[in-house]
């Protein structure tokens, strides 16, 4: 079974209005696949393959004379001395849609974009899959505990991979291939000392330094390797919401996986049974409903305004939503059980801000329901947040 992608609807709709689409996103995510579904006539061309490479480096001219009206190049930034040959064809032929682009490694194809594309693309941010296309599909499962084990990565459902068999060749790779692509990491194996660290500290403030001494490495090269992470969408910062207040607000971002599964197997979770003792579980339930969240706005084409809300005090909001006029506040609990105490940190958050228009509580359980002036929902209708 091939997965129709939500951000199908969008992604046609702008290959309508703009000469060039890039789709970014983790390795794994299924751009591959998704360039295909969008497109299925456009000629294919796979970067990684070291002829299709040489082509481009010697004679730009010839490849883009040879390979236009309808073409999609994968993993392209392995070819950045193409992009300006892309700017000058397209400005040349005005053909809306005429190339697609994709590649695992974010900052390397932005930065090309911004150089040379800019006002000439429409990019996309296509993440593992989400519980909304998994929703009524043969690979639905029925408690969160299996999507945070099992995680989103396609293959996995696609190819019937076992969780514990996916990761560990997932990491094998990202480090030999995607780390050594971006920068010279002289001791691999404290690289990934490094990545277990951050799971370690999932929904956690992001303290370089505090890594750096648990794993023998200074701050400065922590926060290099960070970016590297960032770079190809294995984690990402969640920056805390401080307008407007004291200065007894934590300015520190938070850390977060893209993909709740690979943080899980990170964690030694080899089992949804795992996760139900483990000493991150709220951590990765709340992981993964921000992640839906932020996966059902990537797939609209819209860009999240999320933040987080911490005092010195530990008075927390999970999630913050700024609309700039306005505000939505989010708490995250695993439980499946509603408990009064579940909204202690919403009210005292009502207090201190009146552009709250609406608050939510996302639990374990499957009920919906309105209890004190906030909305309770289950994990299942995350979706009803940002529709």
């Amino acid at each position: 079974m091939i997965l129709k992608r939500l951000l199908l609807e969008k992604a046609s709709d702008l290959l309508t209005k703009y000469p060039v689409l890039a789709i970014t996103g983790p390795r794994q995510s299924g751009k591959t696949t998704f360039c295909k579904q969008l497109c299925p006539n456009y000629q294919y061309l796979n970067m990684e393959l070291a002829d299709n490479q040489e082509y481009a480096r010697q004679d730009p001219h010839g490849f883009m004379d040879a390979f236009q009206g309808g073409v999609i190049l994968d993993e392209v930034q392995n070819v950045p001395e193409l992009f300006p040959y892309i700017q000058f064809y397209t400005d040349e032929r005005r053909r809306q849609g005429e190339y697609i682009l994709s590649g695992s490694q974010h900052f390397l194809l932005l930065e090309k974009i911004t150089q040379s594309l800019a006002g000439r693309v429409a990019l996309f941010n296509l993440l593992p899959f989400s519980l909304e296309e998994l929703k009524g599909t043969d690979w639905e499962l029925d408690a969160w505990q299996q999507y945070a084990w099992t995680g989103f990565y396609p293959r996995i459902y696609e190819a019937g991979i076992l969780p514990n068999d996916f990761y560990p060749d997932y990491l094998q790779t990202y480090v030999e291939r995607d780390v050594r692509q971006i920068v010279n990491v002289s001791d691999l194996n404290l690289f990934k000392s490094f990545i277990a660290s951050c799971a370690g500290r999932c929904g956690q403030l992001f303290k370089a330094a505090q890594i750096g001494n648990e794993i023998g490495v200074d701050a400065k090269t922590i926060r290099k390797w960070l970016s590297i992470l960032e770079t190809s969408f294995i984690v990402y910062r969640l920056q805390p919401y401080h307008k407007n207040f004291s200065k007894r607000i934590v300015k520190t971002p938070k850390l977060y996986f893209y993909d709740v599964g690979l943080a899980a197997h990170l964690l030694g979770i080899r089992s949804e049974k795992d996760l139900d003792v483990h000493f991150a579980k709220g951590a990765l339930f709340e992981n993964m409903a921000i992640n839906e969240l932020s996966k059902n706005l990537f797939n609209r084409h819209e860009r999240p305004s999320f933040y987080f809300w911490q005092d010195n005090n530990s008075n927390e909001i999970d999630l913050l939503v700024d609309k700039i006029t306005s505000r939505e506040i989010i708490e995250i609990k695993a439980g499946k059980t509603v408990n009064k105490s579940f909204f202690s940190n919403l009210e005292k958050y009502k207090k201190l801000d009146k552009d709250v228009t609406q608050s939510w509580l996302v639990y374990g359980g499957a009920q919906s329901q309105q209890r004190l002036g906030t909305n309770v929902i289950s994990w299942k209708n995350l979706s009803r947040i940002t529709q």
